[in-house]
C-alpha cells in the first residue's frame, strides 16, 4: 500500500518502538492531518472566506490490562520525544481493563482497497466564491423569498495515518466538496426557513449550484402559511432528508458499547425480526467514492461491506476489538477512533435499500397522514426506544400532498415504528447515511 504521508508513518513507527522500549507490552498512534477553506456569500455580498490547517496525533500505550493515551499537536523533537515516556508512566497508574488490548493480529487488514475518495484537483477561492454566490443567487431568484442566511461552499482533505506494535502500518487521504444554500420566504411573522445542499468527494460529482440554490428557495416557498394538525394517530413519511436519522437511532442501539452496558432497546434482539421483512439495511466502507469510505477501521482492523439488517432480520452488532471481547464476540471492523481516548463502534457508509413502491404509490391509499420534512430536538431514548421530536411538514389528503403544516410532535417508540416500517423506491446516495422515502402506520401526532 502506497502510503498518502510517508513522513507520518515513520513517526508513528518511532514513536510505538520508543514506547515499547520504555515498559509498554503493546502501542499503538494514529495521525490526523487535514486542510479545509470554505467560503459564504449573503445578501449577494462575500461574507466569509476562511482556510485552515491541523495537525495532530495520539499515542496509545498498554502495560498489561492497563492503558493510557496522550495526544499532541507539538511535532518538534523535543516534543516527541516525551510523549512514549509519559504515556507508560500513566498507564503504570491506570486501573486495569480486562478488556482492553490491540485488535487480534490474524483481524489486521493486509490488503487495501482503492476507494477512489481523493480528488488531486484542489478548488481555488475563485471557484468557491462562485458556487456559493451561484448558489444563493438562484435561491433569491425563487419568487416569494425574501431573505437569506447566505450560500456556502466547503473543501476539505484529510490524511490519516495509523501504526500499531503488531507491524499494521496503514494510511489513507480523502477530500470532501459541499455546497449549500439556506434561505427565508414570506414577511412579518409569516415567515419560513429551508435549505437544501450537496456533498461529494469528488467536485465533479457535485449537483450544480445553481440548482441546489432553486431547490432551497422552493422549498421555503412551500412551507409558508403552514396549518395546525389535530392530534391523532396517522401513517407519518420521512423525507430522505430526516429518514436516515431512524437509521442513526439503530446504529446506535447495535453499537456494542451500548449493548455490553445493557442500555440498548435491541439488546435482547440479535437473529430476530426487528424490521418489516421488506427492509434490508447495509453498512458499506468500500463504497468507491462514499462519504465514510476507508480501506481499515480505527484500529486497523480489515472492513467489509456487512448487511446489519437481513429481510427485517437483525444480524450482526456493530464492534471494535474492546466491546467484542465484553461480549466474547470478535470484532466486525467497525472501531474508529480520534487521538485522545480509545476506539468506538461506529457505521461508515450507512443505508437502506430501497423499496418496491414509489413515495407516490405508497401514499396513494393515505386518507389523512403526514409527510415530514424537519425534525426538532432529540427527544429518543435509546433504552426504551420511547420517540418524541418535533416536526414540520405537509399534510397529505386521499393520497396527495395539500398544505404545510407545522408545530406538530410525533410519537411512537422505535421497536413497533421499525416493524411498520415501509421503505419507498427513491433512495439516492447523497450523505453518509442514505435512506429512501419511509412510511410508518400508526404513529400519533400530538398537535393543535
Amino acid at each position: 500500500m502506497k502510503l498518502p504521508d510517508p513522513t507520518a508513518a515513520d513517526r508513528l513507527d518511532r514513536l510505538v518502538k520508543a514506547a515499547l522500549k520504555a515498559g509498554a507490552d503493546a502501542a499503538d498512534g494514529v495521525e490526523f492531518k487535514s486542510i479545509s477553506q470554505g467560503v459564504s456569500y449573503r445578501l449577494g455580498k462575500l461574507e466569509d472566506v476562511q482556510r485552515s490547517e491541523s495537525e495532530d496525533l495520539g499515542l496509545r500505550v498498554f502495560v498489561g490490562r492497563q492503558v493510557a493515551f496522550v495526544s499532541s499537536t507539538d511535532f518538534s523533537k523535543d516534543g516527541l520525544a516525551a510523549l512514549p515516556e509519559r504515556a507508560v508512566a500513566m498507564a503504570k497508574l491506570a486501573p486495569e481493563d480486562k478488556f482492553a488490548g490491540l485488535a487480534p493480529r490474524d483481524k489486521l487488514a493486509t490488503l487495501f482497497p482503492e476507494l477512489d475518495v481523493d480528488d488531486p484537483e484542489e478548488p481555488s477561492t475563485v471557484l468557491l466564491l462562485e458556487q456559493a454566490r451561484d448558489a444563493e443567487g438562484a435561491a433569491l431568484e425563487v419568487p416569494g423569498v425574501t431573505n437569506s442566511e447566505g450560500g456556502g461552499a466547503e473543501y476539505g482533505r484529510s490524511m490519516v495515518t495509523l501504526a500499531t506494535s503488531e507491524g499494521f502500518v496503514g494510511g489513507f487521504s480523502a477530500t470532501s466538496r459541499s455546497v449549500s444554500a439556506s434561505v427565508i420566504a414570506g414577511d412579518g411573522t409569516e415567515m419560513e426557513r429551508d435549505y437544501d445542499y450537496t456533498q461529494a468527494r469528488f467536485g465533479a460529482d457535485l449537483e450544480p449550484a445553481a440548482e441546489i440554490g432553486k431547490r432551497a428557495g422552493e422549498r421555503a416557498v412551500k412551507r409558508l402559511k403552514p396549518r395546525k394538525a389535530k392530534t391523532q394517530s396517522v401513517p407519518v413519511f420521512f423525507d430522505p432528508r430526516v429518514a436516515s436519522s431512524l437509521l442513526g437511532h439503530f446504529a446506535g442501539a447495535i453499537s456494542g458499547a451500548a449493548i455490553a452496558r445493557g442500555v440498548s432497546f435491541l439488546k435482547d434482539r440479535l437473529g430476530q425480526e426487528v424490521f418489516s421483512r421488506g427492509v434490508t439495511i447495509v453498512d458499506d466502507p468500500h463504497r468507491r467514492r462514499g462519504l465514510r469510505s476507508k480501506p481499515f477501521d480505527g484500529e486497523g482492523v480489515a472492513n467489509r461491506r456487512t448487511i446489519l439488517i437481513d429481510q427485517g432480520r437483525l444480524t450482526t452488532w456493530l464492534l471494535d476489538s474492546a466491546s467484542a471481547r465484553q461480549l466474547g464476540l470478535q470484532t466486525t471492523g467497525h472501531a474508529s477512533r480520534g487521538t485522545g481516548g480509545p476506539p468506538a463502534p461506529s457505521t461508515t457508509n450507512l443505508f437502506m435499500e430501497k423499496g418496491e413502491l414509489t413515495p407516490e404509490e405508497l401514499m396513494a391509499d393515505v386518507h389523512d397522514g403526514l409527510y415530514v420534512t424537519e425534525l426538532i430536538g432529540m427527544g429518543v431514548n435509546g433504552v426504551t426506544g420511547d420517540y418524541s421530536r418535533g416536526a414540520a411538514g405537509f399534510w397529505i389528503e386521499n393520497g396527495v400532498i395539500a398544505y404545510p403544516v407545522s408545530e406538530v410532535t410525533i410519537a411512537g417508540n422505535l421497536k413497533d415504528m421499525y416493524r411498520k416500517l415501509t421503505p419507498a423506491n427513491d433512495l439516492v446516495f447523497r450523505h453518509g447515511t442514505d435512506a429512501p422515502t419511509i412510511r410508518i402506520d400508526g404513529m400519533t401526532i400530538a398537535g393543535a
